[in-house]
């Protein structure tokens, strides 16, 4: 069985417990064994099926109660089996959303790590930088790459914080290892989209 997050950058897939990513703009090749997919890009998904005629779409399958209006399939997902916590998927964009009893209370949206440091250098061209994982923000920065990093994980990081309170919260995505690390009550899940497609794939035996 092998599984897809299609999102709005790459086709993300888990091939054997081992993962392998191709930019939309690539070519997907045919796989033998049973496909299964979620998506946010219908055109992406139909390029998909064109070389993998047996790929089935599991989003139908996904039965997330919210009132948020315009909810992404991808969201919905890592939200699911989720009582009291922050779901922060950080990708292109940082998605965060709350869960309250099992509740989806809203959330919102931040621009990704790397939207970020394209951002500034569009300004001026002196303001291009290499992002460093591990950026002190106890204090105030005396060069400009270290005022561009605190500036841009500080509106990452309070937004979370202020949302979260006591509540645990839970990080995935390609960025989300490293933004974990500035909070004490955080868990790092690599795989929460993929795994969340096992359970329901298994809760529903089979796909019509």
């Amino acid at each position: 069985m092998i599984l897809c997050d299609i999102g709005n950058t790459t086709y993300h897939f888990l091939i054997k417990g081992k993962h392998k990513k191709y930019f939309l703009d690539e070519k997907v090749p045919p796989f033998d064994d049973e496909v299964y997919f979620v998506s946010v890009n219908e055109k992406a998904s139909k390029k998909l099926i064109k070389k993998n005629p047996h790929a089935k779409n599991i989003n139908k399958l996904l039965n997330f109660q919210t009132s948020y209006l315009g909810l992404g399939i991808d969201r919905a997902l890592a939200c699911s089996f989720q009582d009291n916590c922050v779901i922060v998927d950080a990708g292109s964009a940082i998605t965060v959303d709350v869960m309250e009893e099992g509740n989806h209370k809203g959330g919102f949206i931040l621009l990704g790590l790397r939207r970020f440091m394209k951002s500034y250098p569009k300004i001026s061209k002196k303001l291009k930088f290499e992002f460093e994982k591990e950026i002190n923000l106890d204090k105030i920065p005396l060069r400009t790459k270290d005022a561009i990093q605190y500036a841009m994980l500080k509106s990452i990081i309070l937004p979370i914080k202020e949302v979260s309170l006591n509540k645990n919260i839970i990080f995935t995505g390609g960025d989300g290892l490293a933004l974990s690390k500035y909070f004490e009550n955080s868990t790092y899940k690599k795989d929460l989209i993929f795994e969340n497609m096992k359970r329901i794939i298994d809760a529903n035996n089979c796909i019509a």
